[in-house]
Order: structure tokens, then C-alpha cells, then sequence
């Protein structure tokens, strides 16, 4: 199912956000951070990611760095302008940088990171006026369900317990 482009934007924010809180579960399920992304142009998705560092052994792999590399493989071209990219969770400043450079139009999240977040809550990146690109902002849409995510991934990983519990938990719902 795809969202309709005559749909009212928080609608069509609310729709690509549930996907990418499937993908985010589908981290957690993995023990990874549970983090989603989705890239979509004109009503349609070009791509996805979750979160997949520790299974690849990858810092570089976080879900909007996935969904950025392979929306550019699959266009063909890296720059992904009049694209908005949907995330579970605030980007770092790694995922804006690459945001930046990719041209992306536009940034939808739901959780904010007050520890790493650089869509506003620590910094801004994508909103900078010394660098050369800006992206509109949309934020704390589905916040609820993209923080309860989180807060019950890490308070199972600080309570030391079995993986088997944190993935029955992050997968209910």
C-alpha cells in the first residue's frame, strides 16, 4: 500500500513512519539499537534501512545511512533531491552530514536524541547557514511509539535481560 499524494502531510508522515517502525522493530529483534528509515519520492518509496552496525560490524551502518545508500544504488545517482527521509529516531551528525551531501529535501522523525540528536536537539545541521544545503524539518511524528521503542530496548539491555525476552518485547505490538 502506498500513501496517497492527496492525503493531508500528517497522514502521509504518519503512514511512512509506522513502516519505519517496522524496520526499527526489526532492529531490535536483531539487538540492534531499534532505529527505522525509510526515503521516499513523490508518494513512493525508493528505499529502507534499520539499524545494522553490530551485525556487520559497521559503525557507518545505521538505518538512514542504509536507506540513503540504497535509494542512490538504485537511482543511480547520489544526489536524492525532493526526497524525504522518515526515522524512528533523530539523526547524528554522521546520517545529517550524509543527508546534506544526498541533497535530501526534507527530514520527518519521531523521537528527538538529546544525547546525539543533529536535527535540532543537540545541533542543527540541516538547518545551518554555514553549510551550502538546508532540509526542511518535520519532527515527533508517532514520538510516542518511536521513544517507547527505545526506552524498552534499553531498559531490557540495562536489566541484563536474555536477548530472547528483549526481542519478545520490541517485536509485541
Amino acid at each position: 500500500m502506498m500513501a496517497g499524494a492527496n492525503e493531508p502531510e500528517n497522514a502521509r508522515d504518519r503512514y511512512w513512519m509506522s513502516r519505519a517502525l517496522e524496520l526499527a522493530r526489526r532492529a531490535g529483534a536483531a539487538s540492534e539499537v531499534p532505529v527505522g528509515a525509510v526515503l521516499v519520492r513523490n508518494g513512493e518509496m525508493l528505499s529502507e534501512g534499520w539499524n545494522q552496525s553490530i551485525g556487520v560490524c559497521d559503525p557507518t551502518a545505521h538505518a538512514e545511512m542504509l536507506a540513503l545508500r540504497a535509494a542512490a544504488a538504485a537511482s543511480g545517482n547520489y544526489r536524492l533531491a525532493a526526497c524525504t527521509l522518515y526515522a524512528t529516531l533523530e539523526p547524528c551528525s554522521m546520517c545529517a552530514g550524509a543527508m546534506i551531501h544526498a541533497r535530501v529535501a526534507r527530514l520527518v522523525f519521531g523521537a528527538a536524541d538529546p544525547r546525539a540528536g543533529a536535527a535540532g536537539s543537540v545541533f542543527n545541521l540541516l538547518q545551518t547557514d554555514v553549510l551550502n544545503h538546508r532540509i526542511q524539518i518535520s519532527s515527533g511524528v508517532l514520538a510516542e511509539e518511536c521513544g517507547s521503542l527505545l526506552r524498552e530496548f534499553f531498559r531490557v539491555r540495562r536489566g541484563n535481560k536474555p536477548v530472547g525476552v528483549a526481542t519478545a518485547l520490541l517485536t509485541v505490538g
